[in-house]
């Protein structure tokens, strides 16, 4: 037995009884078809995935059994070994990191499970379908803001999300490819804040001591942005007259435009991606209808400025 597996068992002999929801076994045996979700957590964007997919599974006629993986790797991995165990006659997961729940999801396929991925890619072939949202293409309309309110002239604060997760490194390449193209808008710095709302405020407090004197600031999720909005706002420097954009859409940014803090976010529809994914499973566990392609991705909405 391996490392991953051996460390997987042990997360999961290590989870209370409660850790997984029941009913799977019911749902296969009644030859109704039961689908196995396994999403990081609670939080957004996966509560708006969670949201749309009941929605979808009703419609479909189809059983979800859900699993909280807690942000953390381990129990997701061990989630999936679980399920696999229950025979859900399919599987969708946003995975944790590209890379640790390979293994796993290799072990689901071979089982003669499907896999479709949602919102996060695995470094696997062994999946069905990914549907996610162009990431790059989000990153690009974002900067096209910045480039379009500055009207082609300023300095800027980037903040970017884990180098290690594939949706961070996909904005950050899209983001910094128009501003390549817009040479007189100068990046002034470029620093990961990880996703999270209290190291961003930690970090634009920080980078406004060393650069002073910017106009803008992209934050490569929401959770960034509003941190860096609640460091400006701290330090007397009134949001309102900086170009700020942050993505994803969540319900604080709307939140915080309408309060006219916030210039812009991106919409890169977390449900809608879910529902596809559920649909694409469903269709193919049903039919053998392979999806239309491995890849599917939708197109993140323009930013949506405040009037």
């Amino acid at each position: 037995m391996n490392n991953s597996v051996l460390l997987a068992l042990i997360v999961l002999m290590a989870l209370p009884p409660g850790a997984f929801a029941t009913g799977a076994k019911e749902g296969v045996a009644s030859g109704k078809i039961t689908i196995g979700l396994a999403l990081p957590g609670s939080q957004f964007p996966f509560a708006s995935m969670k949201s749309d997919l009941d929605a979808t599974a009703t419609r479909l006629g189809v059983k979800i059994v859900s699993v909280d993986a807690q942000d953390d790797s381990n129990k997701q991995a061990a989630a999936i070994q679980s399920l696999v165990t229950q025979k859900v006659n399919g599987i969708l997961i946003s995975p944790m990191t590209d890379d640790t729940l390979v293994p796993s999801l290799e072990a689901a396929a071979k089982a003669g499970i499907p896999v479709a991925t949602v919102g996060r890619r695995a470094n696997t072939n062994a999946v069905l379908v990914h549907v996610g949202a162009d990431n790059e293409e989000g990153g690009r309309a974002a900067a096209r803001y910045v480039v379009d309110t500055l009207k082609g002239k300023g300095t800027m604060i980037e903040l970017e999300g884990p180098p290690s997760e594939s949706v961070a490194a996909d904005r950050k390449q899209g983001f910094d490819a128009v501003m390549a193209q817009n040479p007189g808008i100068k990046i002034l710095v470029s620093q990961a804040a990880d996703f999270d709302r209290a190291k961003a405020t930690a970090v634009m407090a920080s980078l406004m001591q060393k650069y002073p004197k910017f106009d803008a600031v992209f934050g490569a999720d929401d959770e960034m942005i509003i941190g860096a909005i609640d460091a400006m706002s701290a330090a007397g420097v009134d949001p309102a007259t900086k170009v700020t954009v942050g993505y994803g859409a969540t319900a604080d940014a709307i939140a915080y435009i309408k309060a006219g803090k916030l210039g812009a976010t991106i919409d890169q529809y977390p449900g809608k991606q879910a529902s596809l994914a559920l649909e694409y499973l469903v269709d193919y566990i049903k039919n053998k209808t392979p999806p239309p392609q491995k890849s599917v991705f939708l197109v993140p909405n323009k930013a949506s400025a405040a009037p």
